[in-house]
């Protein structure tokens, strides 16, 4: 199996050598290089074109979200994935559109970095939850305010009534357990009808499914 290879970009070594540590432990991760600003990190990719470079945001002479936008448009085989202690929601969002395939808190568990490294390898999304739920709110407020006073046509559905119950309390950013309350269903029912409807409409995360319903008023 080939592994996963990855660069560290953060400005602080200690925070480095922990993470570096972290994925140590999983035998399908390799750590290619370190860089400790944004300029160096871009600098890295091009020589040693790793995976996966996972970018600190507040770094000197080039920020994370810079880099992963220099990576995104330059060095098409790498992806970022950005690893913050901010959940901010103006950073968040120039990050996606920096072309980041993810976004982690810095107070993630180890397995979900380890999700999140497998996803972003494969091409796919990860955000955290929290940070897609920021996202979500964030273009749903966008949608809002673009759609006002216009109603629409509304797209053709391709959802059963339950799915359609279950998938706007979704938007409305409640748990799978919270959902599972309200419906009276159980949290797998739930998470079953998640994830039917996120093959249905050829979506991979929560994110692309509350846009996808959005934008085909679905809901």
């Amino acid at each position: 199996m080939s592994k996963i290879t990855v660069l560290l970009a953060d400005d602080h070594t200690i925070v480095r050598n922990g993470i570096r540590s972290l994925l140590e432990e999983f035998e399908e991760i390799e750590i290619v290089g370190e860089a400790g600003d944004g300029a160096e990190a871009v600098e890295k990719v091009k020589s040693l074109s790793p995976d996966i470079a996972m970018l600190d945001i507040a770094m000197p002479n080039m920020t994370g979200i810079q880099a992963a936008e220099q990576i995104s448009r330059h060095y098409k085989k790498t992806r970022s994935l950005i690893l913050s202690m901010h959940d901010n929601e103006d950073y968040i969002l120039k990050s996606v559109e920096a072309g980041a395939f993810g976004y982690l808190l810095k107070d993630t568990t180890k397995d979900e970095m380890l999700r999140a490294l497998r996803a972003v390898s494969n091409g796919e999304k990860y955000f955290a939850n929290t940070v897609s739920n920021i996202i979500i709110h964030a273009y749903l407020h966008k949608v809002k305010h673009t759609d006002a006073g216009s109603p629409g046509v509304k797209a053709k559905s391709k959802l059963s009534r339950k799915e359609k119950d279950v998938l706007q309390l979704i938007v409305d950013g409640l748990s799978s357990r919270e959902i599972a309350e309200k419906l009276n269903l159980s949290i797998r029912t739930v998470d079953n009808h998640r994830a039917n409807m996120m093959k249905r409409l050829g979506v991979k995360n929560a994110v692309e499914l509350v846009r996808k319903a959005m934008d085909e008023k679905l809901v």
